[in-house]
């Protein structure tokens, strides 16, 4: 069962990689969010009341709720409702995140540490790598945000590929990080928004400081 749930997470890079709408890519992170809470509980062999409520409020709460009902209204703010725009086809994209995964599976086939679980290693590489390929190849800045939310979520299972236990430090550093980064790039998008009616990172270069 746990194998079988972080290989659906797998299949949602892939689908991440053709998709074009921007509703997409939030229903996609929904997800995410609840295969992330289906892995940590299944992977967590001795769990304690504190861990489960911060495991439930990072993934379920956090993840699936919070982070997209925030990504939607910045969308709805900014009327960003036409598909996004990537620098590549899709059938390219597609390409690339099979090259992604394809290259993590080989690094983790290289490596003979017995303490950590390749099958989480290579998912959570593959996570990292495409959400940097994610924010390379898109041309929208909320779709950055995206990116990054998706490198994040491959740091939650990385950090679960190092043991079977979840520190509340790792917990409480990564909700930290997400909420912060979420907050702050969603003003600067609200703020842009109020400038340009197409968020494009082209249009950076277009800024001044007066």
């Amino acid at each position: 069962m746990l194998h079988v749930t972080l290989i659906l997470f797998l299949i949602t890079l892939f689908y991440l990689s053709i998709a074009n709408r921007m509703t997409t890519y939030v229903n996609v992170l929904i997800l995410q969010g609840l295969l992330l809470f289906v892995v940590s509980y299944l992977e967590l062999k001795h769990i304690d009341t504190l861990n489960l409520i911060l495991i439930m409020l990072e993934t379920i709460v956090f993840k699936a709720l919070a982070v997209p009902i925030f990504l939607r209204r910045v969308l709805k703010h900014n009327h960003i409702t036409r598909e996004a725009e990537p620098f590549l086809p899709n059938f390219v994209s597609l390409i690339i995140t099979t090259i992604i995964v394809v290259i993590t599976i080989v690094l983790s086939n290289a490596m003979e540490d017995v303490r950590l679980d390749k099958m989480f290693f290579v998912v959570a590489l593959s996570t990292l790598f495409t959400g940097l390929y994610f924010i390379a190849s898109r041309r929208k800045i909320i779709t950055h945000v995206m990116g990054y939310l998706i490198i994040e979520n491959g740091v939650f299972i990385l950090s679960l590929a190092v043991g079977s236990e979840m520190p509340v430090l790792v917990n409480l550093g990564i909700m930290l990080d997400i909420f912060a980064s979420v907050l702050i790039l969603g003003i600067f998008l609200n703020k842009i928004g109020d400038v340009f009616k197409d968020v494009d990172v082209n249009q950076l270069t277009n800024l001044k400081d007066y």
